[in-house]
């Protein structure tokens, strides 16, 4: 029972962790290419600014339902038997 517990305790952490950096570096290189292509072409700013936004909502979707499964797992486990 313990074991388990642990191993749950650690799985959480690991699946908000590599998705909060996932989420990061995604959301960053994103950004890099938004600079590059606005400055590349003014005139499309508005067009590249809404898609950017729409991709950042995506990737910090991804994160936020690994960190709901995360909670599932941490508060209502359903792998230890009562």
């Amino acid at each position: 029972m313990e074991n388990v517990l642990g191993l749950v305790a650690l799985a959480c952490g690991l699946i908000i962790g590599l998705g909060a950096i996932g989420a990061c570096i995604g959301i960053a290189l994103m950004g890099g290419k938004y600079l590059e292509a606005s400055a590349r072409q003014p005139e499309l700013m508005n067009e590249l600014q809404t898609k950017m936004f729409l991709l950042a909502g995506l990737i910090d979707a991804a994160f936020l339902i690994g960190v709901g499964i995360a909670m599932l797992f941490a508060f209502a486990n359903p792998f230890v038997l009562r």
